[in-house]
């Protein structure tokens, strides 16, 4: 353990980039508000460089609450590039609006938060991070002020605030079962501690995390944020937060849950419910926003089965790490795909093949990767997160998780039908935002690159 402030050199530079840009913002004119943007997202590439370099560094912890390992090694580098994409999405449609510099400080802050809350080694500072995290979002929810978005960004806030006050309410169970805060110290006591008060303090702590995950129960609040809000906040809020959400639940079940309690079947449990309620829901969605909402709850009970297993076998930490990402750059990259097309119903998406054959191409590629297909990066995932529920001895789970997998396969190719539909008569080419459109391509190959390249991502 340590208090080297250059342990926490990447959370700095956000930070620096967050506070230049806000007070660039106040001074600069309405019309130039792209230099406190471009100053913002300058922090979060110092923080991206920083959180690479920190990587080749050996374990530890600083500060007695911020460990330094593998999970929080991911989770910067893995939130700061995601944040940099959605800044580059918003990029066209925010320019010159009068609340720019608004829009990057509250996505550097919830990003800021995220990587505290993955980090984070005491339940004091994860719930500090827990509202980092979130109170930046109920405000981009809300951010084009008009009814849709503020419906959204009011149930959101509810939702957010009554699961963050269960999540107080288990931390507070935990501390006084476990004399303490700290992972180390709840580690050691809980054991000793009855077994009964000790799962009602967990499970009072997961609703805040599983809000963060969007799992089942806490994921009533998806679907319409992510209808309501402007497509680059959906974008943002059904992505980012994740990352921080499952590095804290995989701490939570490695390094808090004692072996008396029954922490693994009942992540199993939620994993199945969660997987299942995703897919099932978005074989009726006819908004692609509302299908890619569904299809984000189905993708956060597959990146549960890891948590569940966390404890018994290794294979569990790389399977997590690895699915992460890929699901980050895919997930981003469909979402840059509503952005670039600027339509929401799958029958808008008629002859696309045929207006844009390249666009079309890139929104094949991503959807068959959310699926989990050969070659793309999230297949990997998959393989990896089979790979470690039957290495436990979960192979019921593993068989939940391949049903619902080739389930899936039915609505998203109720989105890819349309798409190479060819029309009677041809359609004009849509007006695209070229950054945009040129984005979009380099996210569908990255999803193809983390596929093929995984054999040398993977190795020790």
């Amino acid at each position: 353990m340590s208090e080297n402030p250059v342990d926490l050199l990447p959370e700095l530079c956000v930070l620096g980039g967050v506070v230049v840009a806000l007070l660039t913002g106040l001074f600069v004119p309405r019309g130039r508000q792209w230099l406190a943007v471009a100053l913002g997202a300058a922090g979060a590439g110092a923080g991206l460089i920083a959180a690479l370099v920190a990587a080749g560094r050996g374990d530890g912890m600083t500060f007695e609450a911020f460990l330094l390992d593998p999970v929080t090694h991911v989770t910067r580098v893995t939130v700061l590039g995601a944040a940099l994409v959605v800044l580059a999405l918003a990029a066209g449609p925010l320019r010159g609006h009068r609340r720019e510099t608004e829009f990057t400080v509250l996505v550097l802050l919830a990003a800021l938060g995220t990587i505290l809350l993955g980090a984070s080694a005491d339940l004091l500072v994860l719930v500090a991070a827990y509202l980092l995290a979130s109170i930046p979002a109920y405000v981009l929810a809300g951010f084009a002020k008009d009814a849709r978005g503020t419906e959204a960004a009011l149930k959101y806030y509810l939702m957010g605030a009554l699961l963050g006050v269960l999540m107080l309410a288990g931390v507070t169970v935990l501390f006084g079962l476990g004399r303490g805060t700290s992972y180390a110290t709840l580690s050691q006591n809980l054991a000793h501690a009855p077994p009964g008060a000790v799962t009602a303090g967990l499970v009072a702590l997961l609703a805040g995390l599983l809000f963060k995950a969007g799992a089942v129960p806490a994921h009533h609040w998806v679907p319409d944020v992510t209808e309501g809000a402007p497509p680059v906040v959906a974008a943002f809020v059904t992505t980012v937060p994740k990352i921080g959400a499952f590095a804290a639940l995989f701490r939570v079940a490695t390094d808090v849950v004692p072996s008396s309690a029954p922490g693994p079947e009942l992540f199993a449990v939620l994993a199945a419910a969660t997987m299942t309620l995703g897919n099932l829901a978005a074989f009726a969605q006819t908004n692609v926003r509302r299908l890619l909402a569904y299809s984000t709850i189905s993708q956060a009970g597959y990146l549960l089965v890891p948590v569940a297993v966390a404890t018994r076998t290794d294979l569990a930490e790389p399977a997590l790490l690895y699915y992460l990402a890929a699901y980050v750059v895919t997930n981003l990259g469909a979402f840059a795909v509503v952005l670039t097309t600027n339509t929401d119903t799958l029958t808008d998406y008629r002859a696309l093949a045929t207006r844009s054959p390249a666009l079309a191409v890139s929104l094949a590629v991503l959807l068959l990767g959310l699926i989990g297909t050969p070659p793309t990066a999230v297949f990997v995932g998959k393989l990896l997160m089979f790979t470690a529920a039957i290495d436990a001895g979960y192979t019921w789970l593993a068989a939940v998780a391949l049903a619902n997998t080739v389930a899936s396969v039915f609505y998203y190719l109720r989105w890819l039908t349309p798409v190479f539909t060819r029309p009677e008569d041809p359609p004009p080419p849509p007006r695209l935002h070229r950054p945009t459109i040129l984005l979009t391509y380099t996210l569908a190959t990255a999803t193809l690159a983390l596929g093929l390249l995984s054999g040398l991502t993977l190795l020790p």
